[in-house]
């Protein structure tokens, strides 16, 4: 044999043999001024049928999450690309177009920076969602796109920076095609769903999109920070906190992602070796960058008031949760709720795997642990269905699920092991 036969061979792209997809109307001129704006509202606003709508935003760049460009394309009107920034407000578009139904890939991830912008659907049809719907492993837009509709796309531009301007062509062109073919894409899936009887699903998951209240923040945000397990203890905990939030308030202030100010390894770095001065901090590997020194004044003080507060007002070594604790100490706290979680699980992974289903689609893993940690006094079905309707349960769901769970919950089988 020889060595080329022993070199590791390069994954094949399932999709190298579809035809790229390209532009079918050219690229259009950017919309940035007021007249061109208004231009574009009435060719809209007089076209027919739904409307593909997406966002850019600069995730990884920018503190915010404001969206830098708006493309739409709608059958009778083109597609358009417009620059939300010189406008700061487009509900004149968002008008134009309010009685059509919007399709959005993933629509969670950008129904928030439309409406910063004024721009808030009545209806949509999220491909994304539709594709978990109907068992697609892959759920990208590309994915689905080549799938379905059998045309490959362009991938290289999905990380970029969409605060820059001017924004170079290619980028443009990336994020025309974005919504070149949702319409159809929406379409042909529309077709798939009613095939396998999940259409009324469908209906439900995206009313419910619309429906949803805002997301709450987080309690104690720096706790995420990545690499908090190798902090061991409470004072290390403090520097975390202390850390974090003065790195978020200078991230806030100038809008720059607080990874470029300064990144987690440091504030992780910082709590495990708890410098006794400025020196010490500033000779810390993860210290020596250029971000993290043009702010060391504001990272010795954090550390040091974290250094010098009472035992009193350190922060708790876990997590506070709003609900019940960790799957993986019920076996030792509640062997029966364990016994209950444990059971209710695998039946609705059961019932997913029967329907072709993510089981987080089919019922959101939290209001399963919350029924198995606290279930109701008298169960029957007609209290666990009350119990998934208040917990925001969708009809299709509960018509699947609460029977298996009303039986999980009087179940006395023995714990298993939880994650």
């Amino acid at each position: 044999m020889s060595p080329a036969d022993t070199q590791p061979t390069e994954p094949v792209d399932p999709t190298a043999n579809l035809p790229l997809l390209e532009l079918r109307d050219g690229l259009s001129e950017v919309i940035d001024t007021d007249s061109v704006l208004s231009d574009t509202v009435e060719a809209f606003r007089s076209g027919t049928g739904p409307v593909a709508v997406d966002a850019e935003r600069a995730s990884g760049y920018r503190y915010s999450h404001r969206a830098y460009l708006v493309q739409l394309r709608r059958e009778g009107s083109g597609s358009a690309l417009v620059d939300p920034i010189p406008f700061g407000d487009l509900s004149a578009l968002g008008d134009a177009i309010v009685d059509a139904e919007w399709i959005i890939h993933a629509a969670n991830q950008d129904l928030a920076c439309l409406a910063e912008v004024g721009m808030v659907p009545q209806r949509v049809f999220d491909t994304e969602l539709a594709g978990r719907l109907l068992g697609y492993p892959k759920v990208g837009l590309a994915s689905l796109v080549s799938e379905v509709l059998g045309y490959r796309m362009r991938k290289e531009h999905s990380a970029a920076d969409w605060s820059t301007r001017p924004l170079p062509a290619p980028w443009l062109v990336y994020a025309a095609l974005d919504v070149e073919m949702l319409i159809e894409l929406r379409n042909a899936i529309e077709q798939e769903l009613r095939r396998a009887g999940k259409w009324e699903w469908a209906e439900q998951e995206f009313a419910a999109i619309l429906e949803a209240p805002p997301r709450e923040p987080k309690p104690d945000p720096w706790r995420r920070t990545s690499g908090m397990h190798r902090v061991r203890n409470r004072r290390s905990l403090a520097v975390v906190r202390a850390l974090w939030e003065a790195r978020d308030q200078i991230a806030e202030s100038a809008d720059i992602s607080p990874g470029r100010i300064l990144p987690d390894a440091a504030i992780v770095e910082a709590a495990s070796a708890m410098p006794t001065d400025r020196d010490a901090l500033q000779k810390l590997t993860a210290f020596k960058g250029r971000g993290a020194h043009r702010h060391m004044r504001t990272w010795w003080e954090a550390v040091d008031h974290a250094r010098k507060l009472p035992e009193s007002e350190l922060p708790k070594q876990g997590p506070r949760y709003d609900g019940p604790p960790p799957a993986r100490a019920w076996a030792d706290r509640d062997p029966d709720a364990a016994a209950r979680l444990s059971t209710a699980r695998t039946a609705v992974a059961e019932i997913a795997e029967a329907h072709r289903l993510p089981t987080e689609n089919l019922l959101a893993p939290d209001t399963i642990r919350r029924l198995a940690w606290s279930p109701p006094r008298d169960v029957n079905v007609d209290v666990v269905t009350t119990f998934l309707r208040d917990h925001h349960a969708r009809p299709w769901q509960i018509a699947l699920t609460a029977e298996v769970l009303t039986e999980a919950m009087s179940s006395e089988a023995p714990a298993k092991p939880l994650d």
